[in-house]
């Protein structure tokens, strides 16, 4: 295989140096914006986070696909395989609507972990057992007020290409108020593989490398295809843990390319 020449590696070191200058530039005008959200209504602060958002994964190099049916409005539980830092971005971008459930590990990232605190973002701290069952009734209030609420049912990052086990516990939030389940498949594709290695944050990666190789790829693609609601009224939550995997799953398979049918974001 024919190596890349030093004007090439200079060139491409230059291209993710600026990348990354524009995307610390991103994140301070986000959270300029974030001060004013207290006085803005719901849907001025939703447009925001889906403006803010679009634009973080623009200045990374990545472009944005958006498929599948349209997010649902009101309470819903948003399930989503877990691939990158990158994720909560991408399905902002399309359904910025929904409150996150991380983990508190985000709160020391730079930057953006008082982004995603400020964005209503309820943390678990997956050390502890009994954090989830706090967690669980959080979720279950907001979802009874009528919010969106998104979870990584994995609880961890996967390499991408097939979802790891989903954990049944966050689920129970749903089950308990019968709230429907929204599953979201994402995948980050690039010029040469449909499961980009660039974007997976696995292993002892730290936050830092994991963006320098983002910014450092090329034609990289941030799809996020949206599945029709699943009710959960009386369910089993391990086996709707099970079937939601499963149906993500499916989509991930080798396949002919999911158009938009909703179109990118702005």
């Amino acid at each position: 295989m024919r190596q890349p020449s030093a004007a090439s590696r200079l060139l491409r070191s230059l291209r993710a140096a600026w990348r990354l200058c524009r995307a610390v530039v991103h994140v301070l005008h986000g959270m300029a914006v974030m001060v004013r959200f207290p006085v803005l209504e719901a849907e001025a602060r939703h447009e925001r986070i889906r403006w803010w958002s679009a634009g973080l994964l623009r200045t990374v190099g990545l472009t944005l696909q958006v498929s599948g049916v349209q997010p649902r409005p009101g309470a819903t539980l948003i399930v989503a395989n877990h691939i990158s830092w990158l994720d909560i971005a991408a399905i902002h971008a399309a359904a910025p609507h929904a409150r996150f459930v991380s983990k508190a590990d985000v709160l020391q990232w730079p930057l953006l972990g008082w982004l995603i605190r400020n964005a209503g973002t309820l943390f678990i701290e997956r050390e502890r057992k009994r954090d989830a069952v706090r967690v669980v009734h959080a979720m279950a209030e907001a979802l009874k007020a009528g919010d969106a609420v998104a979870v990584f049912p994995e609880g961890t990052t996967g390499p991408g290409d097939a979802p790891l086990p989903f954990h049944a516990n966050l689920l129970q939030a749903a089950v308990a108020t019968g709230t429907p389940v929204q599953p979201v498949v994402l995948r980050f594709s690039d010029a040469a593989t449909p499961f980009s290695a660039a974007v997976q944050f696995l292993g002892e990666t730290t936050l830092l490398q994991s963006i320098w190789r983002v910014v450092s790829a090329r034609g990289l693609c941030a799809h996020v295809h949206l599945l029709p609601p699943v009710g959960s009224e009386h369910a089993d939550r391990r086996l709707l843990a099970e079937h939601l995997r499963e149906l993500i799953a499916q989509q991930l398979l080798p396949r002919e390319p999911i158009a938009p049918q909703f179109g990118p974001s702005p």
